[in-house]
């Protein structure tokens, strides 16, 4: 494989773009710094393919990127393999307001073919080419400038590796015929919605135990009032207002901007500086919560019952069987929800009840619930073991 030199010139990456831009996939990743800031600050971006890879500069002066996002973004030909990548695909989404399309994430198509949920990227390397890897600038500041050799021989590892493994993985994927499993989790990956937050959403990623419409109507006010800030000041969420302060502000308002200064934290600054009035004028314009828009209740509540508790459980187990047997991740084949929802009597609209979590689960859980499948231990393993019917009963003629 090629390995082209930094790339810092819109003329370089034109170049590059041109020679990869007909491949049948290329990988791709990013090296970011988001601690101080609530847009995250792109620093490089690394893509290969089978036979080229370099690393790219986006903070070089007057450098163009539009060649490699339109590739990314518009380019329909080319499969773009990331591992991890939901924060990539954030990036490149808050770049051009799209995703990637097609994609391959090799964490999600690992745990097709190994009961590792969230392998590491060193780990799927070592795992698929035997190779373990330096992890020294893994933690680097890559928005300082001049990035030394060592960094950038690093960041390009991460693509020329992944360049090697996809074609490995989609081999083994392709022979388990396990490649279909996969496609719904990929669409996910790649929906815009996952990345285009609406402030309006916002509280909805905080948890609150109350269910009080007027106090959630509150957590919603302060939720977008506080995403707006932080956008606009460029700050992560929790250096405007950490999660913990919000709810306790939508729980127990003060009465007044001069209360805020009593709050655990918050400063005492709050009592008369200009975003303590604005948290204050949303406190103010907040409505109660519509009925519409509460939160479902947790499916351990009265629907799912002390005996519907034990029934999910043993789906769990049964699923810990099922996934050992397949080498699946179990959390690709069902999510504990479901199961819960399985257990409380529903059959509908659960996705491990439709197409191939169906055909390698969902009937067995059914069973299960139905009685038509037990447990049993069989040469030391706990396995699945069917429920014979009994005979009918005999009857004198």
């Amino acid at each position: 494989m090629q390995i082209h030199p930094l790339i810092e010139s819109s003329e370089a990456l034109h170049q590059f773009v041109d020679l990869i831009k007909g491949s049948d996939f290329i990988a791709v990743d990013t090296e970011f710094m988001r601690e101080n800031t609530f847009w995250p600050e792109l620093c490089l971006i690394q893509v290969a393919d089978a036979h080229h890879a370099a690393a790219i500069d986006p903070m070089a002066p007057g450098i163009d990127l539009a060649p490699l996002l339109d590739l990314l973004v518009d380019n329909e030909e080319v499969l773009k393999v990331f591992h991890a990548g939901g924060q990539d695909v954030e990036i490149i989404f808050n770049l051009t307001g799209k995703t990637p399309h097609p994609i391959f994430d090799t964490q999600i198509g690992q745990m097709a073919l190994g009961q590792a949920e969230q392998v590491g990227y060193s780990n799927l390397v070592e795992a698929w080419l035997g190779l373990q890897l330096d992890k020294g600038a893994r933690f680097t500041d890559w928005s300082r400038r001049p990035l030394d050799k060592r960094q950038i021989d690093y960041a390009i590892g991460d693509v020329t590796h992944l360049a090697k493994i996809f074609p490995m993985m989609l081999k083994k994927l392709i022979k388990t015929g396990r490649g279909h499993w996969l496609d719904e989790e990929m669409e996910k990956l790649a929906d815009p919605s996952n990345y285009a937050i609406d402030p309006e959403k916002a509280w909805q990623r905080i948890k609150v135990p109350s269910r009080k419409p007027d106090a959630l109507g509150r957590l919603k006010a302060l939720a977008a009032w506080r995403e707006r800030e932080a956008r606009n000041k460029n700050l992560p969420r929790g250096r405007i207002v950490k999660d913990e302060t919000l709810a306790d502000l939508a729980a127990h308002p003060p009465k007044s901007q001069d209360g805020l200064g009593s709050v655990r934290g918050l400063s005492a600054t709050w009592r008369s500086n200009d975003i303590g009035g604005r948290l204050m004028d949303a406190l103010a314009n907040a409505k109660p919560l519509p009925k519409d828009d509460m939160p479902d209740r947790a499916p351990r509540g009265p629907g799912l019952g002390k005996e519907g508790a034990l029934v999910a459980d043993l789906l769990k187990l049964l699923l810990k069987i099922r996934s050992r047997e397949l080498n699946a991740a179990a959390r690709l084949i069902a999510r504990s929800d479901d199961l819960e929802a399985l257990a409380a009597g529903r059959r509908d609209d659960i996705p491990m009840m439709k197409g191939w979590r169906y055909d390698v689960f969902g009937h067995a859980a059914l069973d299960l619930v139905e009685g038509r499948v037990g447990f049993a231990v069989k040469n030391g393993k706990l396995v699945m073991s069917e429920i014979e019917a009994p005979a009918p009963a005999e009857t004198d003629a």
